[in-house]
Formats: C-alpha cells, structure tokens, sequence
C-alpha cells in the first residue's frame, strides 16, 4: 500500500507539473502578436537582481557556517 501511494504521489507532481508547463505562453509574443506583457511602467529596464544574489548567498554562508559550528559541538560532546 505505501508503495501505490508513493507513485501516486509522484504521478499526481509529475502531471500537475506538466499543465503548469503546457499553460505558459510563447515567448517572446502572444495570441495578438504583440510582446507578452507590453512595455514595461515607466519607461524603466530590466529588474535589479544583484542585491538579492548577494543577500542569497550570505544567506547560504550563514546556514553553512552554523551547520559546520552545530557539527563540531556535536562531534566535541
């Protein structure tokens, strides 16, 4: 019985995946011909995504560093 539900499980992940895939528009253009999403407010560019691989990565080097400290104190006791 648990193994049923494990590949019902995946089955059911793997097939909603999939519309969620099938449900995106072309790229670059839609139905009408024109860019998905029109021009951007304001005249402005693109987003700014530095500050937030920045913030990512400290992130990522902080949970390391206190998984490295949580397994010497662990190790020393």
């Amino acid at each position: 019985m648990k193994k049923f539900l494990k590949f019902f499980a995946a089955i059911t992940v793997l097939t909603v995946i999939s519309f969620a895939g099938l449900a995106q528009p072309n790229p670059g253009g839609n139905s009408g011909g024109g860019d998905v999403g029109g021009p951007p407010i304001g005249g402005g560019g693109t987003a700014p995504v530095g500050g937030g691989i920045v913030l990512l990565l400290t992130m990522a080097a902080g949970y390391g560093l206190k998984k490295v400290f949580d397994a010497r104190n662990k190790f020393q006791d």
